[in-house]
């Protein structure tokens, strides 16, 4: 059931970062006042349909153009994402990720983890050092103007959301492609073959989001966590798993929570619904209602 909660969870999110259908028609780009707001997934721009705008993209425009500036704003909104949800939002909240989950589905021999696919996956922590944040600031220091390496050169999801569309709808865009268009759509062709093979290969290898969130997981409110008093270390919960996690729950994992009830003890739980059960039972206790019963010297004035 909590899967497809879950895909209801990764449609919804999917509208509400586009609301704006009917301009995938007419390749028009929403310019409204949400549009600089950033959405907490990757969600380029530049799609028509587009309500807000994309956190990494959003940092990069900071660095581009002729003077750099600190990035405040994105880096505290996107912390906040963070410490909230974690990874969760690329598992439940990310309209790239959905995409790829969907079109893993399509039957074919898959490549499962390995040692080499835990070892891309510390790759995405490379590539948002060196291409978010590296190449732009030497762009700006050679030539005088930043440049937006991740989207400009391999960002998937600004080519299926923003160009494909607007392509499409515009003849003048098409005729003025360059090498760089031809690139990213050879780019995008690869990614997409290995989807049907290797399960969210952007989200495991490439993601520069997912890297900056998985830093966020152990600290965020919502999201898996261990319970370390009962897991007796089987790694069931690592050989259930199609990310590459070393336990449920570290910087790889997405919350999907389709290892809870694979583990033998119960060990695995989210950490919003473990709050309020303990919240509930103190209120029970409290009420002396059978589960602890009204202890003399205990002390409810806080609940």
């Amino acid at each position: 059931m909590s899967k497809y909660k879950r895909h209801i969870f990764q449609f919804i999110a999917t509208f509400i970062y586009n609301p704006h259908v009917a301009n995938l028609v007419s390749g028009k780009i929403y310019r409204g006042m949400t549009k600089s707001v950033c959405v907490p997934g990757i969600n380029c721009y530049s799609c028509p349909a587009a309500m807000g705008a994309c956190p990494v993209g959003s940092f990069q425009s900071f660095l581009a153009g002729f003077a750099p500036k600190f990035p405040a704003y994105v880096i505290g909104l996107t912390a906040l994402f963070g410490l909230a949800l974690g990874r969760m939002i690329c598992g439940w909240g990310c309209p790239f990720g959905a995409l790829q989950e969907i079109i893993y589905k399509i039957p074919s021999p898959k490549i499962g983890k390995s040692g080499m696919t835990f070892k891309l996956s510390k790759m995405k922590y490379v590539i948002a050092l060196l291409f978010v944040i590296v190449l732009p600031l030497i762009f700006w220091k050679a030539t005088g103007i930043g440049v937006t390496t991740f989207c400009k050169f391999i960002c998937p999801a600004g080519t299926v959301e923003g160009a494909v569309p607007l392509f499409i709808a515009n003849e003048k865009l098409r005729a003025a492609a360059g090498y760089i268009t031809a690139w990213k759509f050879f780019l995008l062709a690869l990614i997409m073959l290995a989807m049907v093979f290797v399960f969210r290969p952007f989200c495991r290898f490439f993601c520069p989001l997912g890297a900056f969130y998985g830093l966020f997981n152990k600290y965020s409110y919502f999201g898996i966590k261990i319970d370390s008093h009962k897991c007796v270390s089987c790694g069931q919960c690592k050989r259930v798993c199609k990310m590459d996690i070393k336990i449920a729950g570290d910087g790889e994992c997405v919350s999907c929570g389709e290892c809870l009830g694979s583990c033998p003890t119960g060990a695995i739980y989210y950490k919003s619904r473990r709050k309020n059960d303990e919240k509930n039972y103190e209120k029970n206790d409290c009420r002396g209602d059978g589960h602890g019963g009204l202890d003399a010297f205990s002390d409810c004035s806080e609940l």
